[in-house]
């Protein structure tokens, strides 16, 4: 008899009804369903009582662990008080506040802000408002954009027109419009004797010569500012920010910085954009806006832009993208909550400590037979499973080594889901050292069994 009948049942009633994201649903017939009855802190606990340490963020989006009790109770406060409004021609104590702190603590010169539910949402609402800023300009000319190879933007057509990633591109390839492809300053791809810094400055002068070609026709530069999270965890020296923003400046296009994911403290600053000292003309931010708890997103973008759409309604130039959720008073008070806690506590200072344990943790891997590489940016670290370590050859992405350490993980209570063969960790904030080194020993276990299986 099984010990625990709920947690298998509720697996069959899943399994009989739900369709899951990002998923080969007949994996399933091997791959364990979790069923998850609550969160404590890093901690997610099943239905069955067992516990797995969340190195993940469950998909980034938590920082301050599962049922926060501060965040918690702001959301209970404001549920008691407004749940939702329209937020066309009505407006609420949350969504202002929200958009002053945002606006506080953001680079300077990003001084209006445009809600939407998603990460996904936020970059559409960028790439229509970069175009149509110019399309009221007098250019309706510039219809293109410049992607970086390797990037990823989200699923919807628009953010998916602008994501490099085949895995998720090329089945919907004819639906999708056709960037520029900018090639990435992806340290990973440094020629013999060359550092992270030439690398980026390489890489600006091929997006120097792809601007002189292309700039009269393109919108906007979008990129994910120091960390191409979902192509792998690529990540890139600061100095192509800084390129990045001064070739926009000269070539008269937008500058999108996609800090979905990598903002909030993930790389070691409150934005990635600080460590290059630039502000883009539009900033994207969802994930950890709300700590984990609601979907939430906001573009921040410049005064000048906002200007470009202010007008008579005849004129036709205001910006009419929507969402029935926009500006929803739960999400933005859990936001302002969240926010709070950067206000209150040390996160960041914590965030460089516990960075320094677990890149300390990892450095043993760099000698691994099978690790190409071992590489982060504050709290995001990734380690590259390769076939080969001297010619870096992959392992056959059919192999699906990585989904053998993200099984060793569930065995041993931690949620590592790897991306392909790259292992990496993003975990909550919340973590201590001691929950580091479960994971990373955890991980460590899993990689030997998945190379040598």
């Amino acid at each position: 008899m099984n010990a625990f009948p709920a947690a298998d049942a509720l697996v069959r009633r899943d399994l009989g009804l739900l369709w899951h994201p990002c998923t080969q649903m007949h994996d399933h017939q091997t791959v364990p369903m979790v069923p998850i009855a609550r969160g404590e802190g890093p901690w997610l606990i099943g239905t069955d009582g067992r516990r797995y340490l969340d190195g993940i963020s469950s998909w980034w989006t938590n920082l301050f662990g599962h049922a926060n009790p501060r965040i918690a109770a702001a959301l209970a406060e404001q549920a008691r008080t407004l749940e939702h409004v329209i937020f066309a021609g009505f407006t609420h104590e949350p969504a202002v506040a929200l958009a002053e702190e945002l606006v506080r603590i953001t680079p300077a010169g990003l001084d209006r802000v445009f809600y939407a539910d998603n990460g996904s949402a936020a970059i559409e609402v960028a790439l229509k408002m970069s175009f149509h800023y110019w399309l009221n300009q007098g250019h309706g000319e510039k219809t293109r954009f410049i992607a970086l190879t390797g990037s990823y933007h989200g699923e919807t057509l628009g953010a998916l027109s602008v994501s490099d990633v085949a895995l998720y591109r090329k089945t919907y390839a004819p639906l999708l419009l056709t960037p520029f492809l900018a090639p990435s300053p992806d340290a990973y791809e440094a020629e013999p004797g060359e550092g992270a810094a030439q690398v980026a400055q390489r890489r600006l002068a091929t997006l120097r010569e792809l601007l002189e070609q292309h700039a009269h026709e393109v919108c906007a530069v979008i990129v994910e500012p120091l960390v191409q999270c979902a192509g792998g965890m690529r990540m890139y020296h600061p100095d192509y920010l800084a390129g990045l923003r001064t070739l926009c400046d000269e070539y008269q296009v937008h500058f999108i910085a996609d800090e979905i994911a990598v903002g909030f403290g993930r790389t070691g600053t409150l934005f990635a954009c600080e460590q290059a000292s630039v502000s883009p003309d539009f900033m994207c931010l969802s994930k950890g806006l709300t700590g984990g708890f609601l979907p939430l997103s906001a573009v921040l973008t410049r005064t000048s832009v906002y200007e470009a759409f202010y007008a008579e309604y005849s004129a036709g130039k205001a910006f009419l993208h929507s969402h029935s959720y926009t500006g929803n008073p739960l999400a933005c008070r859990v936001a302002l909550e969240t926010l709070a806690i950067f206000r209150d506590e040390p996160v960041l200072e914590r965030n460089r400590t516990l960075a320094a344990h677990l890149a300390a943790r990892l450095a043993p891997l760099r000698d691994h037979p099978h690790v190409a590489d071992v590489r982060q940016t504050g709290m995001i670290a990734a380690v590259e499973l390769v076939a080969d370590k001297a010619s870096r050859r992959p392992f056959p992405a059919a192999e699906r080594r990585g989904l053998k350490v993200y099984l060793h993980g569930l065995e041993h209570g931690a949620l590592l889901r790897p991306l392909g063969n790259i292992i990496y960790f993003m975990p909550p904030y919340v973590v201590s050292t001691a929950d580091i080194d479960q994971l990373v020993d955890t991980a460590i276990e899993g990689i030997e069994r998945a190379v040598h299986a």
